[in-house]
């Protein structure tokens, strides 16, 4: 049975340019949310069909360390180490997981959307990264692009799980 989750609120149409880029990153992060609500932890690590090892909670994880390597490593006063994926476990994010690492993926994810939160408050979209390599600009948009990119999996993956389907 295929259900309808209610719609997200879009940012206004004629925002500036931060407002706009803030609500499609506060948009996209709710719409992940919502395709993992009221799911089991079981359910959240169910793979989508082979070959292919994608799970909602691995979306979870690869957002969290597109979030804390584009946003908060490049913003923050200190290079970052990646959460999930060092290199000799590039995959980390979206392979091995099971459901007892819900919980704690989940919590991760909502302290990472906070630490992002309170760096971008403090600088402008023109601002360049620590590094010097890149505009706060250009972070913020390519983890929208990946936020964009998976969600179209995320909903997906709910659809396969119990049916509901997204915007």
């Amino acid at each position: 049975m295929t259900s309808k989750r209610p719609a997200l609120d879009e940012p206004e149409p004629f925002a500036d340019d931060r407002e706009l880029l803030l609500g499609w990153l506060a948009f996209h992060r709710d719409a992940l949310a919502r395709s993992c609500a009221d799911l089991t932890p079981e359910q959240l690590v169910e793979l989508s069909v082979p070959p292919s090892d994608l799970s909602l909670l691995g979306l979870v994880r690869h957002l969290t360390e597109m979030e804390h390597w584009y946003l908060e490593g490049a913003l923050g006063p200190a290079p970052v180490e990646p959460l999930y994926c060092p290199d000799d476990d590039p995959d980390g994010d979206i392979l091995g997981i099971n459901a007892t690492m819900v919980e704690p993926s989940m919590t991760r994810w909502r302290e990472k959307q906070r630490t992002v939160d309170a760096l971008l408050a403090r600088h402008s979209l023109e601002d360049p990264t620590r590094s010097g390599a890149r505009s706060v600009r250009w972070c913020v948009v390519k983890v929208l692009e990946e936020y964009a990119r998976h969600n179209g999996h995320a909903d997906l993956l709910r659809e396969r799980i119990d049916g509901a389907v997204g915007d």
